[in-house]
């Protein structure tokens, strides 16, 4: 699974079910809400960062989702899709990819020509029994809450970028100190809400 994981140079994730839990908040005047796990968030950055493409494949068509996308960056973005597959044909032709590229995440039925087809598949925890049985790799996280950073990961650390990812953090934090010393000021450390890493 590590030699697949080797070789994607796109991520494609599905939305309701993968990046958000499934469920959909209606409100009163018919738009709609959902939520997204920010350590997801966090991953989809790391993978942009470390030189992956990553795109969104749904079914559906949201607003939520579009801002999403645009919140972090991701340019390829295909909603409303009555065939999967054949958007994902799309997909693979503007970036001139082959299949074995490509990794996607799914977790229901109608993933599964997409799963049948890419170089490493994945799903959530929480996927359907049928999807689970077929995947290369079923994450330990569930559907919108980490499951999208969980695949991530496995993918950085398989083509040996995750100790640079790390390292990058922690000269950070180490210029910081040297920053502050040369200030005549004693290092800090700093809290807070945790964000999108930019």
């Amino acid at each position: 699974m590590r030699t697949k994981a080797s070789r994607i140079k796109l991520m494609l994730f599905d939305v309701d079910g993968v990046l958000t839990d499934g469920k959909i908040l209606v409100h009163g005047d018919g738009t709609e809400s959902k939520q997204f796990d920010i350590r997801d968030g966090t991953g989809i950055v790391w993978a942009q960062r470390a030189g992956l493409t990553v795109g969104i494949l749904s079914a559906r068509t949201s607003a939520a989702t579009a801002q999403r996308a645009a919140q972090l960056g991701i340019g390829t973005v295909q909603q409303g899709s009555l065939s999967k597959i054949r958007s994902y044909v799309e997909i693979l032709r503007q970036h001139d990819a082959t299949d074995a590229q490509v990794a996607y995440m799914g977790d229901d039925l109608l993933d599964l020509p997409i799963i049948k087809r890419v170089g490493l598949s994945a799903c959530p925890a929480d996927a359907i029994r049928e999807v689970r049985s077929r995947v290369d790799y079923v994450s330990r996280a569930a559907g919108g809450d980490g499951a999208a950073r969980d695949f991530i990961e496995f993918v950085l650390k398989a083509q040996g970028r995750w100790a640079a990812l790390v390292a990058s953090y922690l000269d950070q934090g180490q210029t910081s100190d040297q920053i502050a010393r040369s200030l005549g000021q004693r290092p800090k450390l700093v809290r807070g809400a945790r964000a999108e890493k930019s």
